[in-house]
């Protein structure tokens, strides 16, 4: 499929549509379909809305990007990861439906995902966006049941803009004539374009501030809009900023009209992986007994901020990094809040990925924002190196869901 893929990445739906057209427009056929985008908690939104709904008795697809381990993760066929045979056999039909033209690698599986989500039968469909909104390989169905904005930052300037107006107009292109919109908490640069369009379509808006709530108190998660309040256990997902993350998927239900268990299981039975994710088993945790290994995937600011805001309200403990990151993202950005939580920085190159920074790049970036910085040669290594020093000390493994991936693959 690689050889199809145009040299110069250029958004555009123009591939897409002809692709679906050959293929006779299966993303008319799919179950009623929510549309997540936004620059960081679509995956975890997404998780708790599929676990609420599926707490109430009904069948999901659910469409995400990137995958960690193995592709099958992105396409969620009915609750179940596809299987080998459906997926070939997808991807074949878009590959002779495209007949040779050019078309990017997102823009292919996101079709064949539609052909295995449309011969299925579902309740519900959840679809993420890869970059952006407007010109996302996803942006192609008409009229979806509900579409959902998470918290926009700085991400992908040099696809969707250098000011967040820019970047939150290419997000809130997902938006649709009179579909409600849930929109997650977001600087108020953000929220002035995302209302501007929403005034544009008619498409009405249920925000954070004005017609929803959420915020934790005394250990609980408390949720407040129009019809009430709901008292909740906190999320499973760990840190700060899931908080936000479930308020979107509880406003997203309770749209829907679903009830109090079907909101409680959203936040209880998420399952999420490389989002603050303990590792408690493999060679990595037989190589640190006593240690506390964490895995995160979040690569921008925004992620930095929620990462070091979560570490903070962690009990005290000497805190390491093993960082690896491309060299697309703000790496000086990302590392900035981190420094004023941890005790090193370790980084490491990206095993197999080509837009990899090397880890003398990555460690530069560190001592430049603060931190006591090295290298190692890969993961593994890092790890010895901390832990001979600090065995009981808490370990993030963090920067990129590329490392994340290659973590949980060599991990087991």
């Amino acid at each position: 499929m690689m050889s199809l893929h145009p040299k110069i990445i250029d958004l555009t739906l123009d591939r897409v549509w002809r692709l679906l057209a050959a293929l006779d427009h299966p993303e008319r056929d799919l179950p009623p379909v929510i549309h997540l985008a936004g620059t960081n908690g679509k995956g975890s939104t997404q998780a708790m809305i599929r676990a609420g709904l599926e707490a109430a008795g009904q069948s999901v697809h659910a469409y995400t990007s990137p995958h960690l381990v193995r592709f099958h993760e992105r396409i969620r066929v009915a609750g179940d990861l596809i299987d080998e045979s459906a997926l070939s056999a997808a991807l074949d039909e878009c590959w002779h439906a495209n007949g040779g033209d050019q078309i990017t690698y997102f823009e292919i599986t996101t079709c064949a995902a539609f052909l295995a989500f449309a011969r299925t039968r579902a309740d519900v469909t959840l679809l993420e966006t890869g970059l952006g909104g407007r010109l996302d390989a996803t942006n192609v169905v008409e009229t979806p049941a509900l579409t959902i904005l998470t918290p926009i930052s700085y991400d992908h300037q040099q696809y969707l803009g250098e000011t967040l107006t820019e970047i939150a107009g290419e997000k809130a292109g997902i938006l649709k004539r009179g579909v409600p919109c849930i929109v997650g908490p977001q600087d108020g640069e953000a929220l002035e374009a995302i209302e501007a369009r929403a005034a544009r379509l008619g498409a009405p808006l249920l925000a954070y501030g004005q017609h929803w709530h959420v915020w934790e108190e005394r250990g609980r998660l408390v949720y407040q809009d129009e019809t009430g309040l709901l008292d909740l256990p906190l999320p499973n997902l760990p840190g700060p900023h899931q908080i936000a993350n479930a308020g979107a998927a509880l406003a997203a239900l309770r749209h829907l009209g679903h009830d109090e268990a079907a909101c409680e299981a959203a936040v209880t039975r998420a399952d999420w992986p490389a989002r603050m994710q303990r590792l408690r088993r493999g060679p990595l945790a037989k190589a640190a007994p006593e240690a506390e290994l964490w895995l995160d995937g979040g690569h921008n600011p925004a992620a930095g901020e929620a990462l070091a805001d979560l570490l903070e309200h962690m009990p005290r403990r000497p805190t390491h990094l093993i960082c690896g990151m491309l060299n697309t993202k703000d790496v000086s950005g990302y590392l900035r809040p981190l420094a004023r939580v941890v005790d090193s920085l370790t980084a490491v190159s990206i095993p197999d990925a080509p837009a990899t920074l090397s880890a003398d790049q990555t460690a530069e970036a560190g001592s430049a924002v603060g931190l006591a910085s090295s290298t190692a040669p890969d993961v593994s290594s890092a790890l010895d190196t901390i832990i001979a020093r600090d065995p009981a000390a808490r370990v993030l493994i963090c920067g990129s869901l590329y490392l994340a991936g290659t973590v949980l693959r060599d991990n087991g």
